[in-house]
């Protein structure tokens, strides 16, 4: 066993290598901003061996040749042209395993402002990324899942500018996620691209939500960015309410805010949303922001004071009739209108932060939203530099949606193997994602259970650090039942809410055979699993969510069988043509009585 000395020592290296890497500060709410969409066909170049990063191609210069004798060995012009947002693997079908990397163009037209600063806003690409603007290169990012930005007010030029990025999707060992993980590794540039423009000094950031278990009382903070932000009159609106609440910012530019209020709570029977106005003296946003607390109180999860059961569902961010990654807000309208027609209050974001549009929906709708970041099995914890990108991925997702009233927990990682040094890397995250957001409950989903007879232990330490226990189990998939499901008992000893976030089983649509037989593929397989799942899970007294995996059947290379699986995970609800299985009413039909006991 490792001395008490080692393990401290390992969480100061880990903390030296994660402290001085951090991405530039998002702007909140882009799609508030004045801004340009740089959406629709970019030129590609395919660079397999990712030669054109170095001195001996270098696409990212886009050279021409200009002379009987000069010529070069790529170019963009009249060659394949890609959607953005959009993923290469469902737009071209050579690059359908592709795994490298993809050179994108586009140029645009700007004309400049004085006293304005330009933005190049990403809202996503998997998963290392160069981008360079005008030849000139402008920093990097590293993670398929979050926004990133590049601040090009003195780089930009009036008139055209030619945009090149360089995406590479190649998985490595000390990647999130790593090498293996079950679901498509879609490349490219996967969601919007803005080019926005602000004052000289802006609003940069802000958080404005309710106290933590504080009905009448909104706090948070606005950020100034650019020149002269320090000493600066800030202003929050509230027209509905008639808040006008004035502060004014502190040295470098950040000022708290505090208010009493009363307003009507957000909920998923009535997503009541307020048209918020930020203001400084020379900028404003727009947002509409919803209010509403959630807590724990034992083993009840509290929305609003009182106790709420999530009738959940697991959603992977693909369409699965265009088997591409989802993107636009038609997108978003598909995936949670499906979740509105099983009876769900609740959906479970796996296994990464979806687009944004995912989100802002989830608010208009009344869904209460798990978001995660990617860290799932198979992940170097050993490895320092993991806490510091796991972190980075945690300020990404977490300044995009903090002001998003329908996300209720922020997840660390799922099905990861308990060792020191991963609950030492997952207890620090825990801190920190508690330190950028205090307002909101911290989970984490894991499959270490102890079986013994007919009893399931939940004996993962890590639970001790959580405000909700998230667990993974496919009893009946997996694993054979260890006695009848009306007989099993299930423990915790941690005294903690607890979401059964993954459960299930795989069939083919249209394929039908015996109830008991899991090699039949199934329908009625499926759907003998989820009724004998419903039997044990009502059982467990200190349950307070489920979210049956999956949807909808997902593309996933390591799914091998022939004839029933052909690169999909099956374990859908619904088809890869958005056709309900068996499955689905039975979920279906719980969540409505559900319902009817817990309205």
């Amino acid at each position: 066993m490792k001395s008490k000395f080692t393990t401290l020592l390992l969480i100061w290296v880990i903390a030296s290598v994660s402290a001085p890497l951090r991405c530039q500060t998002l702007l909140t709410n882009i799609e508030a901003r004045n801004f340009m969409s740089l959406d629709g066909r970019w030129e590609i170049i395919i660079d397999p061996f990712n030669g054109g990063a170095g001195n001996w191609k270098p696409i990212w210069k886009d050279q021409h040749g200009v002379g009987k004798s000069d010529f070069y060995e790529y170019q963009f012009d009249q060659g394949i042209t890609l959607h953005v947002p959009g993923d290469w693997n469902s737009q071209e079908s050579n690059l359908l395993y592709y795994e490298g990397t993809l050179w994108y163009k586009r140029t645009f037209t700007y004309q400049k402002k004085e006293a304005k600063k330009a933005f190049l806003y990403f809202g996503g690409a998997n998963y290392c990324v160069d981008v360079y603007l005008n030849n000139e290169k402008l920093g990097s990012h590293e993670g398929g899942f979050t926004p990133f930005q590049f601040e090009v007010t003195g780089k930009i030029k009036d008139g055209e500018n030619s945009l090149i990025v360089r995406v590479n999707n190649q998985r490595s060992e000390d990647a999130i996620p790593a090498l293996h993980f079950d679901w498509w590794n879609y490349g490219g540039i996967t969601r919007d691209v803005y080019l926005a423009e602000t004052p000289s000094s802006f609003i940069l950031d802000y958080f404005i939500q309710l106290k933590r278990n504080n009905a009448s009382e909104i706090q948070g903070w606005v950020e100034l960015g650019g020149a002269a932000a320090s000493h600066k009159k800030i202003t929050i609106k509230i027209f509905e309410l008639n808040i006008n609440y004035s502060t004014q910012t502190a040295e470098g530019g950040k000022a708290m805010v505090s208010f009493a209020a009363q307003p009507v709570l957000w909920s998923p029977e009535n997503p009541k949303l307020y048209d918020v106005l930020i203001a400084a003296e020379t900028d404003s946003v727009h947002e509409q922001i919803g209010f509403r607390t959630i807590a724990v109180k034992g083993t009840d999860i509290l929305l609003n004071g009182k106790p709420i059961f999530l009738r959940g569902i697991n959603i992977h961010e693909e369409i699965p009739q265009r088997a591409g990654r989802a993107y636009s807000e038609t997108d978003a309208q598909m995936l949670l209108g499906w979740a509105k027609e099983l009876g769900c209050n609740f959906v479970r974001l796996t296994h990464y932060p979806h687009n944004e549009h995912m989100v802002r929906l989830a608010d208009k709708l009344g869904i209460l939203l798990w978001e995660e970041i990617p860290l799932w099995q198979g992940i170097q914890f050993s490895n320092p530099i993991i806490l510091n990108k796991a972190n980075t991925l945690l300020d990404e997702m977490i300044a995009r949606d903090k002001n998003r009233c329908a996300i209720i927990l922020w997840s660390l990682s799922n099905e990861t193997s308990p060792a020191e040094s991963r609950d030492q890397t997952l207890i620090r995250m825990a801190a920190h994602a508690r330190t950028l957001d205090p307002t909101r409950l911290i989970t984490s989903a894991f499959n270490h259970l102890r079986y013994e007879k007919n009893q399931v232990t939940i004996d993962d330490s890590l639970s001790k650090s959580l405000d909700v226990v998230g667990v993974n189990e496919y009893i009946g998939w997996y694993g054979q039942w260890p006695a009848k499901p009306e007989d099993m008992l299930w423990k915790c000893p941690f005294n903690k809410p607890l979401i059964m976030s993954e459960f299930g089983a795989e069939a083919l649509y249209g394929n039908h055979g015996s109830p008991d037989t899991a090699s039949s593929w199934s329908e009625e397989y499926q759907q003998q699993v989820y009724k004998d799942q419903l039997v044990m899970l009502k059982k467990i007294p200190f349950l307070r969510g489920t979210t049956p995996w999956i949807l909808a059947d997902f593309r996933s290379p390591g799914r091998l069988h022939p004839i029933y699986q052909q690169g999909w995970n099956r374990k859908g609800l619904l088809s890869d043509q958005g056709l309900k299985k068996k499955a689905w009413y039975v979920i279906h039909d719980y969540y409505k009585q559900l319902q009817l006991e817990h309205p």
